[in-house]
């Protein structure tokens, strides 16, 4: 059997997991990373993508995170981020329409802040239907 680790997600909203994993797998500001257990110390910014969790059983899952911040400690590794979302929990019309507006903006925008916020609101929306097309 795999070493585990305990793994955390908290959002502003809630407590989104909490468990022994084999290892994480998410993006971070220069470029994806994979956690497993004894990882050195580190802590780092994250962005907008997937989120893959190898299970205590062996099994990837995946889900959709938002920006936030990731701390590998001693036998404990913890993600704060802004959002963090399995398949079943993200409404596909809502994301739609998201991504709908951020194009919008994106293509009307005259203000540099207007079209990097939106930019974001479009990479959000994007990976949020692609997390749910997996499933």
């Amino acid at each position: 059997m795999a070493a585990l680790f305990r793994f955390e997600v908290h959002t502003p909203y809630r407590r989104f997991f909490s468990d022994e994993v084999e290892a994480v797998t998410l993006t971070l500001s220069d470029g994806e990373i994979t956690v497993y257990a004894n990882h050195s110390f580190f802590t780092a910014p994250v962005v907008t993508g997937f989120l893959k969790i190898k299970d205590k059983t062996g099994v990837w899952k995946t889900a959709f995170v938002a920006e936030g911040f990731l701390e590998v400690k001693s036998h404990n590794t913890i993600l704060v981020a802004d959002a963090a979302e399995w398949p079943e929990e993200i409404d596909g019309e809502r994301a739609r329409a998201a991504r709908q507006q951020a194009e919008e903006t994106i293509a009307s925008s005259s203000f540099k802040f207007e079209s990097n916020a939106a930019r974001a609101a479009l990479r959000r929306a994007s990976f949020r239907l692609r997390v749910k097309d997996m499933a």
